[in-house]
């Protein structure tokens, strides 16, 4: 399968914080979320990305094209949201297309207003008079209207009610369904994901804990629940983490059913992308004590 985006041994190094050998590739056709607890390297990922900071070391590549050697080139095949938008919010809908068609060649002044009509947004009222919802799909507006063939998403959904957010995760779905276009969207709300996601990639602490499909996250882990009795029973081997809780443990599995099968257990919680991150997170090894 062609990929889009290409990262390999990325290291970008702050004080008090590393990115560490981040690797990760993103099909084509494919929606891929990106997943972690806040300060865990997204958005710094995200950055580096979009060469808006300077890495110690890596390659990136952005269909086939290195990020920052063919910049120009790289930069009108993707369409990009962030949490900060560049655009005063004192601009209304018509000010922005003036300034867009300047800066992208393949600007669609038609495509862009047919965007800002079907989302029911004002031509000439200022942005900064905009709800959240209605400031997201504005930025999403500016983002497609050059039609790119990936879109980069910062959180964008955060902040949003849920008919908003429902709404966003409609275009994001609309968009990939020629299969030609692909999406990679950074979000800490994994419900999102669950409906939209092909792939998931989590970081924890400026480290890829895991890249997976969503299929397989979601139907092969499993978090079983036991005394400790039956803890002290189990291999070490034959899980990923484990939390204590007051009355028992959860440990979570990468294949529940090998486990299932050598441990004769019958019951194992399927469990959503949020609990896999929270054990991951929360959770110990045995060898970390």
């Amino acid at each position: 399968m062609e990929n889009v985006l290409e990262i390999k041994n990325l290291n970008k190094k702050y004080s008090g914080f590393e990115l560490k050998n981040i690797n990760f590739k993103l099909p084509k056709g494919t929606i891929m979320g990106l997943i972690g607890e806040n300060g865990a390297g997204k958005s710094t990922t995200i950055k580096a990305i979009l060469n808006i900071i300077n890495t110690n070391s890596g390659e990136i590549k952005i269909f086939g094209l290195d990020n920052k050697k063919e910049e120009k080139k790289v930069k009108e095949k993707i369409g990009v949201v962030l949490d900060d938008s560049f655009l005063s919010e004192y601009l209304n809908a018509i000010d922005i297309n003036k300034i867009m068609k300047n800066f992208y060649q393949n600007w669609d002044e038609k495509l862009y207003f047919k965007y800002i009509e079907d989302f029911k947004l004002p031509k000439k009222k200022m942005s900064k008079d905009f709800s959240s919802g209605m400031k997201m799909k504005l930025k999403i507006a500016v983002a497609l209207s050059h039609h790119p063939k990936l879109l980069i998403l910062d959180e964008p959904t955060s902040g949003l009610d849920p008919v908003a957010r429902n709404e966003i995760l409609d275009i994001f779905q609309e968009f990939i369904q020629d299969e030609e276009n692909s999406i990679l969207v950074s979000s800490h709300i994994t419900s999102d994901l669950e409906h939209i996601a092909d792939y998931i990639t989590f970081i924890n602490e400026g480290e890829i804990v895991l890249t997976k499909t969503k299929d397989e996250l979601l139907e092969n882990y499993g978090i079983v629940k036991c005394s400790e009795e039956e803890f002290k029973k189990i291999d070490k081997k034959d899980f990923l983490k484990y939390k204590k809780n007051k009355y028992e443990y959860d440990i979570l599995v990468e294949n529940k059913f090998e486990f299932k099968k050598k441990y004769n257990i019958t019951i194992i919680d399927k469990p959503t992308i949020e609990d896999i991150m929270l054990i991951y997170i929360k959770g110990e090894k045995v060898n970390e004590k």
